[in-house]
Order: structure tokens, then sequence, then C-alpha cells
């Protein structure tokens, strides 16, 4: 029986060798699995700004303010999708690197029920609690006939977003990604064509964008389920599948746990940063509304920034996972290395280009408050600061998660937003005003970056060793001293 095992498990690692994520160069792979995601990305941050266009020349900047209100109802699909949908696409990869097909379709199924499960639980309770949400999240009484419908039709779309949010993770790991991509575009331009016609058109107001919104997100739900349905490759799924086992979802939630951290930090510092620029913004010249409105219009504008180091983080995901899986040390350290090379170049670039050109850039959003222009200037110069460094928190983060080091991965979601950003929102505002709330978004970047690269130089020095000792480069480890232990052995430690 055995030796039937052994058999059946060297059989499946030779099918395993035969993958093009294990043969073919990193660079190319990267851009094939990235390219898609980029895309996707930057057509769902272009939306973002359009959604935000349309609002600032229909309704003006309380409803720019109220849209970025309603954010953080937004990032939980987010949260929850990469939760589920990344932690289960890396242990997925790593099971088809090993050639363990059973393994990988219990996961999709896990995940599957998993998704649906907690998108219905989130809209229930976010419908139920909507008018205390919004006050939470920095909503001022100005803000409230806008914020408020507009979240309540938001929510109804949350089951759909974290569908199809998360299965994108799943085609994308399935070897698809121009369909990981198309899934998440279409939802996107159909928000950008409907947008002006629920609003200018049919004259419906803030809830024509939001309503555009959820049915955008219905639309790339269903071509999500086409997919699982039809067209899956990897693995055959069932819908007898779709049952939750404990230990398969702690090993999803295990290794999505650190993404999910970092956008539940996101949503955090969102209200925090919120409350703390409609307080201190009513002390200033700006006003709260102002202060709100011009800041979310930024944080818009960074998106597209952010949206590409996020595709390239993403479309490394399966080449990473699938290369631990099959041993294949050198290659892992290439892919991050490669990575963050080009993340950095689109750092910088982004970098320069909101430095130089900040007031024609918010122009987009005309504003007919001067004051507007004032703010949004002096928070790209001074909160975002050392933007050229921020590529590298997230595709060390991603990298992370991929080799099986959802510990250490969660300490690199932790450091930044966690242990830097909040803290410095609540302190330094006390002695220094709004100048403190737009300095503590440059020091924590700046410590965190830091602290990152530290932590990702040991990480690839250690595949290193790894990729000698499995080329038998290395001498035996001496008497009495322990070998260095796998990745999946580290993590079951953690």
């Amino acid at each position: 029986m055995a030796e039937t095992k052994g058999m059946e498990k060297r059989m499946a690692g030779a099918d395993a060798q035969g993958n093009p994520l294990g043969i073919l160069p990193v660079k190319s792979l990267i851009w094939k699995f990235a390219i898609p995601g980029i895309i996707t990305q930057l057509v769902n941050s272009i939306h973002n700004i359009v959604d935000q266009v349309f609002v600032g020349w229909g309704i003006g900047d309380l409803g720019v303010a109220a849209t970025n209100i309603v954010f953080p109802v937004t990032s939980v699909i987010t949260a929850l999708s990469a939760l589920i949908g990344m932690g289960a696409a890396a242990r997925f990869s790593i099971y088809l690197g090993k050639g363990q097909t059973k393994e990988a379709s219990s996961i999709l199924g896990n995940a599957v029920a998993l998704l649906l499960l907690f998108g219905a639980a989130v809209t229930v309770g976010a419908s139920f609690f909507l008018e205390p949400l919004l006050y939470l999240f920095g909503a001022t009484e100005l803000m409230m006939p806008y914020a408020q419908p507009y979240a309540r039709i938001i929510c109804l779309g949350i089951l759909f977003g974290i569908f199809s949010t998360g299965m994108s993770y799943f085609i994308r790991a399935d070897g698809d990604p121009r369909y990981s991509s198309f899934v998440l575009l279409s939802g996107a331009v159909f928000n950008m064509v409907f947008d002006p016609v629920f609003l200018f058109v049919l004259d419906m107001g803030i809830a024509g964008v939001a309503l555009a919104t959820i049915l955008g997100q219905l639309l790339s739900a269903v071509l999500a389920l086409y997919y699982l349905m039809r067209r899956l490759r990897s693995v055959p799924f069932a819908l007898r599948q779709m049952g939750i086992q404990g230990k398969t979802a702690l090993s999803i939630f295990s290794l999505g746990f650190s993404i999910f951290t970092t956008h539940i930090l996101a949503i955090f510092v969102q209200i925090v940063q919120m409350n703390s620029l409609r307080h201190y913004g009513a002390l200033s010249v700006y006003g709260s509304e102002t202060a709100i409105a011009a800041s979310g219009a930024v944080g818009k504008l960074s998106i597209v920034f952010l949206s590409t180091v996020i595709g390239i983080s993403l479309g490394c995901q399966p080449i990473l996972g699938f290369n631990l899986g099959n041993k294949k040390y050198g290659r892992v350290r290439e892919t991050y290395l490669t990575a963050v090379g080009y993340g950095t170049a689109v750092a910088i670039a982004a970098y320069l280009v909101l430095q130089l050109f900040p007031r024609q850039l918010l122009l987009l959003f005309h504003s007919e408050n001067p004051l507007f222009y004032e703010f949004g200037a002096r928070y790209i110069h001074i909160y975002m600061a050392v933007l050229f460094l921020n590529a590298i928190q997230p595709i060390t983060s991603t990298f992370c998660t991929a080799i099986g080091k959802a510990n250490l991965g969660f300490w690199m979601a932790v450091i930044r937003q966690g242990l830097l950003l909040i803290p410095l929102l609540l302190l330094l505002p006390l002695s220094m005003g709004m100048d403190g709330v737009l300095l503590a978004g440059a020091l924590s970047d700046g410590t965190a970056a830091v602290i990152v690269i530290l932590v990702a130089r040991r990480e690839v020095r250690r595949l290193a060793r790894l990729e000698e000792e499995e080329a038998g480069k290395r001498p035996a480890a001496p008497a009495g001293e322990e070998p260095e232990k796998e990745p999946e052995e580290e993590e079951a430690i953690q």
C-alpha cells in the first residue's frame, strides 16, 4: 500500500514538472500572469476615479465626501475576498505544484462555500447597522443625505462582490489569467458605462451611481460562476464539494490572513483618518467636508499606482506557489526579486507624476472650492512623500503568503498600518493638528519600508540556501544540529 502511494506521488510530481509555471522564463511568466491583472486593477481604479468624477460633476463636494465615507463598506469585499480567495488560491497552487489534485479540489469546494457564507452574513449585518456605521466612519450631518442612500444600495451587492473577486484568484491560479481579468473588468466597464446613464439621463442622483456598481458586481459574479461550472481546467468541481471542513478552512485562513489583515487595517486606518480629518478639519480653514473630499480624491488617484503594483503582485502568486511546491527555490527567489524591481519602477513613476502635477490631477473632480485644491496638494506633498517606497510591502506580503509563511506575512501586514500608521494618526495631531495627520502617512511608509526590506532580505537568503541544498551543493548538517525545515514544516509550527 505504501509503495502504491509512493508511486502515485512520484507520478503526480512528474506531471507537475511539465507545467509551464515551472519551466518558462520567470520574466515572461510574470508578465503573462501580471498584465491581465494589471489591466483589471487599472480599469477598476479608473472606474473608481470615474465614479468620483461623475459624482463631483453631478452632485459636488458633499457627494464626493459621502462616497469616501462609504469606502470602508466596499473595502470589506476586498478584505474577505482576499482572506478566502487568495488564501485558498495560494494553497491550491502549492497542491497543484505537488500534483495533489484531490486536495486542490477540496480547497476549491471549501472556498466557494466560504465566499457565499461570508458574503451573505456581511450583507445582512452591514444593512442592519448602516446608520451607526456611517457615523463611525466619519460622516457628518451634511453628508448623510448622500451617504445613506448610496451605502444602502452598495450593501446589496456585497455578496456578488465577494464571490466574483474571490473566484478571480482561483481562476488565475487555474491557469487562465485572462478570464480572471475578464470577470472583474466586465463589472467595472458596466459600471463606467451606466454611471452617467443612471446619474444624468435617468436623474437618479447618487443612488444611480450605487445601482450601477452593484449591477456590475452581479455581472462579474455570473461570469465567475460560469467559469466554475463550465471552464475549470486543473481539477473537477461539483456542488457536493461545497461542504465546509474545519481543518481545510483553517488552512485557507492561515495563508489568507496576512492579506486580510492588510485590508482590515486599511479599513481601520480609513476610519481613524476620516474622523481625524473631520475633527481637525473643522478646526482649520478647510472644514471637515473639504478635507475629507480632497483626501478621498487623492486616494482614488493613488489607487492607479497601487493597482499596478497589486497586479504585479497577484501575477506572481501562482508562480511562487507552484515552484515552492515543486521545490524550485531559485525560481521562487527570482520571481520575488523581479517583481520588486518592476513594482519599484512603477512607484517611482507614480511619485513623480503626483508630486509634480497635483493641482492638474485634482481638476478632474471639478470642485468649485479653491480650498479643495489647496488641501489636496498639501496631502500629496506631505502624506505621500515617500510613495516611491510603497511597492515593496504589498509584493512582499504576497510573497510570504505564497510560500506558506503565514505568520511572517501577518507581521508584514501589521507593521505599516497597525503598529505605525494608526498610532501616529492618533498621536501626532494632538500636538501638530492637521499637519500631524498628514505627516503620519510619510513616517509610517518610510519606517515600514525599511523593516520589510530587512525581513525580505533574510527570506531571500533562506531560499538561496534551500536551493543549494536541493541541488546537493551543501554538505550535510553537522552532528547534533537539526537541518533547516521545509517551508510547510515551518508553517505547521507557526
